[in-house]
């Protein structure tokens, strides 16, 4: 992410949050671990490299990593914040270069990942609030952070993230009912009292139960069938859609939908995104 200047959070620049491998010092193959599982085939310690790193900090086995059981990988997204960490804040410096960086590199990047992460909530956000009392807050939190990522990796650490998420939710939530209040008024009962925030939906066949304007925040759609459903006004905050069904189903309407959640999905060539998310290479093997 380029440096922005703080006093206008009002333009959506969503591509200074997508990642840019080749600027980032492998931060992801590094700063995280994670534990043998259906994602991982091995144990990695966070703050040691991958197996899997190349000296020039790209990935050895990139274009074989499903088949090679790191699964994990292909559905992690840092929202741009690796070379931002890589290139802004420790100037292009590795932490190979300078291995006395490593710890506090690595710290800064969890944070600044989730920092990037609002921002991209709240660029759909703004879109979404623009002729509501909602905006305001909206615009106030982007600045917020953009301030906080103006500062050195001391000052990013120092950041309440946590209190900045708790108010960033309530305000996305807000939003979510706002722009699914036109939905739910006229149809509120033909949705299925299933259908709420965290609920439990693994596995299931919801292609005969009208979606457009459900609640489903934290849920879990874990291998769940939604194949040719219409998603418009769902609102898809943190869902878990790992191996959901999506073939020939509309999202270009859904709701806080990230790039991470389509890529952990099951889709085709028919599935409708929108427009600020690619769609995975798997889904056209």
């Amino acid at each position: 992410m380029t440096s922005t200047d703080s006093s206008d959070a009002s333009t959506d620049d969503r591509s200074t949050l997508r990642a840019n491998c080749a600027d980032c010092f492998a931060l992801c193959c590094t700063a995280f671990g994670f534990q043998r599982s259906a994602d991982f085939p091995i144990n990695k310690p966070a703050g040691t490299p991958c197996l899997n790193l190349a000296d020039d900090f790209s990935c050895s086995i990139h274009h074989s990593l499903r088949a090679r059981g790191f699964r994990g990988c292909t559905v992690f997204d840092c929202f741009g914040a690796g070379q931002y960490v890589s290139q802004k804040l420790f100037g292009g410096t590795s932490w190979r270069e300078r291995p006395d960086t490593s710890a506090e590199m690595f710290s800064t990047f969890a944070v600044v990942r989730q920092l990037h992460e609002m921002l991209w909530y709240l660029a759909e956000a703004a879109e979404r609030a623009t002729a509501s009392e909602l905006s305001g807050p909206v615009a106030q939190f982007r600045r917020e952070i953009l301030r906080a990522l103006d500062g050195d990796a001391s000052e990013i650490l120092a950041t309440d993230v946590e209190r900045i998420r708790l108010e960033v939710r309530q305000t996305l939530i807000d939003v979510s009912e706002e722009a699914r209040g036109g939905y739910a008024a006229g149809a509120e009962a033909d949705l299925s009292d299933d259908l709420h925030p965290s609920a439990d939906l693994v596995g299931r066949d919801l292609r005969s139960i009208r979606l457009c304007g459900a609640d489903l925040r934290g849920a879990y759609l874990i291998a769940a069938d939604l194949r040719r459903g219409d998603l418009a006004g769902v609102d898809l905050l943190g869902a878990d859609l790992r191996d959901a069904r999506l073939e020939g189903a509309d999202l270009s309407g859904a709701l806080f939908l990230t790039q991470l959640q389509v890529d952990a999905a099951q889709g085709d060539d028919t599935t409708v995104l929108p427009a600020a998310l690619s769609r995975p290479r798997h889904w056209l093997a």
